[in-house]
């Protein structure tokens, strides 16, 4: 028999780092309560360990009186944990949307965390956000079909090599709600950016996919290429299914560093 407690721990504990440890402004606190014995870090700027996060998040919650969070979508899928969440500093002044993938141990603390951040879109070309839409989780027994779902997307219609005419076989024609700051709902607008010769953005590995339900969100490794950009990224995509289609899409990108003060972004 599953656990349900122990299991639900991993996302709570994951929860309250970033609200504890980052909007209730208790770095130390949250950090050395909710990790493990290790603390493998991949974001940008922060060192592994304890002690990095630590002098990261000190001088950003002096810099930064004001931080309203929101953890709008949240899941487990084994040791993994998945947090969408919304941030909002002094007042407006910064927002940005963040997508965090943790790894637990088995106490259901946290060992293992990588991030991608970008700037909050309050009004896409079909007038959604960021990170608006639905957020229940429903169809549990088909977490597996659904990771491999978008995995499939992925592979067939999305990295190098792949064929963007597949994307139909995964995406509905009848309901695509897409959140990405440039692209319409609609699959007809993503498949026109997808067939252009050349597309600059292509996908090289899924790095992560983390599924509940109707949820499935991948961190992968992709590249952008515009012939005057030569660009590696960290991709998070997000995407809620029904009736084995993809009806909405989330997504975030940032560009890999150059230099690492921790294990590098992935």
């Amino acid at each position: 028999m599953v656990n349900f407690r122990k299991v639900n721990k991993k996302l709570e504990n994951a929860k309250n780092l970033y609200l504890e440890g980052i909007r209730d402004g208790n770095a130390r606190e949250a950090v050395t309560k909710y990790t493990g014995e290790r603390y493998t870090q991949h974001s940008t700027g922060v060192r592994d360990g304890v002690e990095g996060f630590v002098e990261f998040f000190e001088p950003f919650i002096k810099r930064n009186p004001k931080r309203h969070i929101e953890i709008v979508r949240g899941w487990f899928d084994g040791q993994y944990v998945f947090i969408h969440a919304y941030q909002s500093l002094n007042d407006g002044e910064a927002k940005w949307v963040t997508t965090d993938f943790f790894d637990t141990d088995e106490n259901d603390k946290i060992i293992e965390h990588w991030d991608v951040i970008a700037e909050y879109t309050d009004a896409t070309p079909s007038g959604h956000t960021s990170v608006d839409g639905a957020t229940e989780i429903i169809d549990l027994d088909q977490t597996e079909a659904n990771k491999q779902l978008v995995r499939n997307l992925i592979g067939d219609g999305l990295m190098k090599g792949g064929n963007p005419a597949n994307l139909s076989n995964y995406i509905s024609g009848e309901q695509y709600i897409q959140h990405n700051k440039e692209v319409p709902d609609g699959l007809e607008h993503f498949l026109k950016l997808a067939n252009q010769p050349n597309p600059p953005l292509t996908y090289q590995e899924i790095v992560l996919c983390v599924g509940k339900g109707n949820f499935v969100a991948t961190l992968s490794k992709a590249n952008w290429n515009d012939g005057k950009i030569n660009q590696d990224y960290a991709q998070v995509d997000i995407f809620r299914i029904e009736n084995g289609k993809v009806v909405e899409h989330w997504d975030n990108a940032e560009p890999v560093p150059e230099v690492n003060v921790n294990s590098g972004k992935f």
